[in-house]
């Protein structure tokens, strides 16, 4: 139903003509916001410093790039809307190498990315038309730095996923891990994920070879086709991150990332297919990163992670619940480790569990979700009953999610 729904918003902006009222850069856009003169078109790539302004609506009208040696700046209240589009077509903010983001919204007042169609105006948390689970109607962002990563062939950059080859914005991975490519807080992400091939969407918020020296914290992913966040190398550190209504996973780590989320929370939606996926480096260098303070809430279809292709990492003080049993559910709902290895044996300790709590479904024991071995890394409790996971309430008042009653279930 959400691809249906999906395609309906992209039917309507389309032959309604949402974005084809828009007629150049610093034009109004009649059909994204009845205040026409606060909404602004984007039209080119940013090749010098630039600030949006708190009370506008910015419309991206395709892929945005900001250029290297530039910085983009969001205050705080700004909305961005992607107009629809798939393919070449598919609008994004990309981030390049050498380029910042100062987007620094705040509680009162967070900066919101979501799509044209969202009828959402500055001021405004919860969208007015537009639910929750709606995906694919715009690109995301992209962030790239010039930090490492572990790239197949030990090559030191390549071009980040979602972004076509001929766009050389695209391009990530250095020697610089302490790269700075800017600050985000308080931003909303939704309503991404637009595919531009086979097999190939975009991430709510994609973080290639990103810098130590870059900030990310409190962040919300929305309703996006693909992943909620994805790490591709890079030793960023990103605190307070919520993900809601993945359509594939919800946090996604690749090519030995290097850095630590702490605190964070996922809500399976409907299509969610891992609540964690945890990719193993692609080349020589084999970094690992920490995931530590977090509540998962899963459905009938979720599995609670897939740990695969020599994956690596500290995983601690997680808790997990709303999973089905794997028994009746085709093997979801638990832990998967490639090539049926188990906890004890996976990758010769390359992965480290500690202080993993799990309310589980009526039946089910945690040698099954765990995939066998000695579980003395985790605990089954009693739904409520958990000591570990995250802290929701700096999610409080400026996420969707917590405006929306989705929180009530966390502890």
């Amino acid at each position: 139903m959400k691809k249906f729904n999906s395609l309906f918003i992209l039917f309507a902006v389309t032959v309604f003509g949402f974005t084809s009222c828009i007629e150049g850069n610093d034009k109004p856009d009649p059909g994204t916001d009845p205040d026409t003169s606060n909404s602004v078109l984007v039209s080119s790539n940013i090749s010098s410093n630039t600030t949006w302004e708190t009370g506008k609506t910015y419309v991206l009208g395709g892929r945005i790039s900001v250029t290297s040696g530039n910085t983009l700046t969001i205050q705080p209240g700004v909305v961005v809307k992607g107009e629809v589009g798939t393919g070449s077509n598919a609008t994004a903010l990309i981030i390049a190498r050498g380029a910042k983001i100062d987007a620094q919204g705040t509680a009162a007042s967070p900066i919101i990315f979501t799509t044209v169609a969202d009828e959402i105006k500055p001021g405004e948390i919860a969208s007015p038309n537009l639910e929750p689970n709606l995906s694919g109607l715009w690109g995301g962002l992209i962030i790239l730095g010039n930090a490492k990563g572990s790239f197949a062939g030990d090559v030191t950059e390549i071009q980040i996923e979602g972004i076509p080859p001929s766009d050389t914005n695209g391009l990530y991975g250095g020697s610089d891990d302490a790269d700075n490519s800017g600050t985000l807080k308080y931003v909303s992400i939704r309503h991404g994920g637009a595919n531009i091939g086979e097999g190939n969407e975009i991430n709510g918020l994609t973080l290639g070879a990103v810098g130590s020296g870059t900030v990310i914290e409190n962040v919300e992913v929305i309703g996006n086709q693909d992943d909620g966040i994805e790490w591709f190398g890079g030793t960023v550190n990103v605190k307070n991150a919520l993900v809601w209504n993945p359509g594939d996973d919800g946090m996604d780590t690749d090519q030995a990332w290097a850095g630590t989320l702490d605190n964070f929370i996922v809500i399976a939606g409907g299509e969610t297919d891992h609540t964690l996926e945890i990719d193993g480096p692609e080349g020589s260098a084999t970094a690992g990163h920490t995931l530590k303070n977090g509540s998962i809430k899963g459905n009938d279809v979720a599995e609670l992670g897939d740990f695969r292709d020599g994956a690596r990492g500290t995983f601690e003080n997680i808790y997990f619940f709303g999973f089905a049993d794997p028994a009746t559910t085709d093997g979801r709902g638990d832990l998967s480790l490639s090539g049926d290895k188990t906890m004890a044996t996976f990758e010769g300790g390359s992965l480290k569990f500690m202080n993993l709590e799990a309310t589980l479904a009526e039946g089910v024991t945690l040698e099954t979700v765990f995939k066998g071995g000695t579980v003395d890394f985790a605990t089954a409790v009693a739904a409520g009953a958990n000591t570990v996971g995250a802290d929701k309430s700096v999610f409080a008042s400026w996420t969707w999610a917590s405006v929306a009653g989705e929180l009530a279930d966390f502890k």
